[in-house]
């Protein structure tokens, strides 16, 4: 990451194009943030677009804009991202997964510096740094006929990867402590410490979600929390399949069922079975925590006598 960090910070103060590659959750829109704001463009907007969740009919509006009218549902005159991102950045992530026909007409922006809205007369000049990202192996998609060559050898000028969490156990610990002061902080929580044998469980898990995973484990293992420090049980409660390296029994939905049970009874253990500070813990309704319980076999009834 040191290495990535001193590539981020040679290539942000040009106009060069970014192709940022790296699996789901390693933080690519990070980098790119970084990127923006380390060039001369910070003072400019940094503006977003995630290619594989907007629809393929949708994408060259969000893109370029449209005019009012210009097809049925256009009410009025939408300013797209390239307009949005003027003097500024637009990172285009997943590009990997735009349609063959967007990729003809992002091509002539790149080329021209110009986008025409859907409906439009002229040409508007715009001035936008333009950096990419995506998951997948462009020069595969290349081969395979699914990305266009001529694309690639304008977006892949400067490539940087980002390792996956898997080839760097060692920020874990750091990354851990990172994320549970943020946790922690958010929710007006007292910090709690990771235990050795916590940690090396967490740094043993392969992480097929990488950094965004470990940031969601984190707060579940924060929230699970029941004594002075997160200990080794705590972790594998928060991940038991996977740190446990058991298999596990039973349908998804009696393996949910099971985990929503062990979430439930820890969190009422770390409000001393008072129900309604469990239920705000949960982000439930007491009617809701009521219903939910009864369905994985937790008598709350019986719990009442111990706080409401």
């Amino acid at each position: 990451m040191k290495k990535v960090m001193a590539q981020v910070e040679r290539v942000a103060a040009s106009e060069t194009r970014v192709c940022i590659l790296g699996e789901t959750g390693t933080g690519k829109e990070l980098v790119a943030r970084t990127l923006h704001e380390k060039s001369p463009r910070a003072g400019g907007p940094f503006v977003t677009l995630n290619c594989a969740a907007v629809p393929a009919e949708l994408i060259e509006s969000e893109l370029f804009g449209h005019e009012k009218g210009s097809f049925t549902g256009a009410a009025g005159r939408h300013v797209g991202k390239f307009e949005q991102a003027n003097s500024g950045t637009i990172f285009l992530d997943e590009i990997g997964d735009m349609p063959l026909t967007m990729q003809a007409k992002l091509l002539r922006v790149l080329e021209e510096s110009e986008v025409e809205r859907i409906g439009g007369e002229k040409p508007i000049r715009v001035d936008a740094r333009v950096i990419v990202a995506t998951h997948r192996n462009l020069e595969t998609l290349v081969k395979e006929g699914k990305f266009r060559q001529d694309l690639f050898h304008r977006v892949y000028v400067f490539p940087l990867v980002l390792p996956p969490l898997r080839e760097r156990r060692g920020d874990i610990p750091k990354l851990v402590e990172t994320f549970a002061r943020q946790v922690c902080s958010l929710n007006g929580w007292k910090p709690v410490p990771f235990s050795p044998d916590a940690n090396q469980a967490l740094q043993a898990y392969a992480w097929p979600g990488n950094v965004r995973e470990l940031r969601n484990v984190v707060e579940r293992v924060m929230l699970l929390a029941t004594s002075g420090e997160v200990d080794l049980q705590t972790v594998q409660l928060a991940v038991p399949q996977q740190v446990s390296g058991q298999a596990g029994s039973g349908s998804l939905a009696e393996r949910v069922q099971s985990f929503e049970r062990d979430v439930i009874l820890a969190e009422l253990k770390r409000n001393s079975n008072h129900i309604t500070n469990t239920a705000k813990a949960l982000g439930l309704e007491r009617s809701h925590l009521y219903k939910k319980a009864e369905q994985v076999g937790i008598d709350l009834s019986a719990l009442r006598s111990s706080g409401s």
